[in-house]
């Protein structure tokens, strides 16, 4: 090979390039580097043919993908959107205590008891009333009198109910707090006060339904109940008086008002910079 012409740097002269045939003898006879004093010896593993690892390929084609939660992208039917978008509307908006009064129920224990004695007064089924009046009219027809004597049931059906309040033949006024519309029941609790008869509001416009064969009832009354449950019913009417027809609070108390997350962030800034504000102008640090 050639020599290449010797390149000057600052007046010196480099000494020329070795040929590659030499380059690559050097380096095959140069020392060999010891091994790292520390570094860990790699062993071989040995595979069980039993086991074998079998990776999954989720790509175009591939294996099936796992399930995922995909709650947050579901397009949800219109009911419910609309019932949920309405929960969160009157979480917002504020509401007089006439209408925030029904979010004021009785609790569990209270609502057993309650529906215990309720169900012992459900009224017969049509087939029931049907047999009855056959057999008070076979009776009289044969001259006889009836031993089947009317059963004492508990009255459903607004209208039926507000005559009662208003004769002041209720014992016990039982409102369901989910009417639809609200304002088919909201001065029911105003009459019962004025009339001083014991009322309260129980969750579920449903469980009163069943108690009178139906599939939902705005309310309940009871006008007259059997010896045995008389103390029972009077402990109720007692507990229901001070807890809803005495309860001032009820009368007055706003509800709804309720921010989301962000909104109530943000208003706390807010009340945080005035707070600061008002504390440099007379001269004190708030953390």
């Amino acid at each position: 090979l050639a020599q290449a012409p010797q390149p000057l740097l600052r007046g010196k002269v480099l000494p020329p390039c070795p040929p590659l045939a030499t380059m690559g003898k050097a380096a095959k006879g140069g020392k060999k580097l010891p091994s790292a004093p520390l570094a860990a010896k790699k062993t071989k593993v040995q595979k069980n043919p039993l086991f074998e690892k079998t990776p999954r390929n989720f790509r175009l084609g591939g294996d099936i993908q796992p399930k995922r939660d995909l709650t947050r992208f579901v397009r949800w039917p219109k009911y419910v959107r609309l019932q949920r978008m309405k929960k969160i509307m009157i979480m917002r908006l504020k509401m007089p205590p006439a209408i925030n009064q029904f979010n004021m129920t009785i609790d569990k224990n209270q609502a057993a008891t309650l529906l215990r004695l309720l169900k012992k007064y459900t009224p017969e089924t049509n087939e029931a009333k049907k047999n009855r009046l056959m057999e008070q009219a076979q009776a009289k027809k044969d001259g006889q009198e009836s031993k089947s004597k009317k059963p004492q049931v508990i009255k459903y059906g607004l209208n039926h109910v507000t005559t009662l309040i208003e004769q002041k033949a209720a014992k016990l006024v039982v409102i369901a707090h989910d009417v639809e519309p609200i304002e088919t029941v909201c001065w029911l609790p105003a009459l019962c006060r004025k009339k001083d008869v014991p009322y309260c509001i129980i969750k579920g416009k449903g469980r009163l339904g069943m108690l009178v064969h139906k599939k939902m009832a705005s309310c309940v009354a009871l006008t007259t109940v059997r010896q045995e449950d008389k103390s029972e019913l009077d402990k109720l009417s007692e507990n229901f008086k001070a807890q809803f027809n005495d309860n001032t609070e009820v009368r007055r108390r706003w509800g709804g008002g309720i921010m989301g997350t962000k909104s109530q962030h943000v208003t706390q800034r807010r009340e945080k910079a005035v707070q600061i504000e008002q504390a440099k102008k007379l001269g004190l640090s708030i953390a």
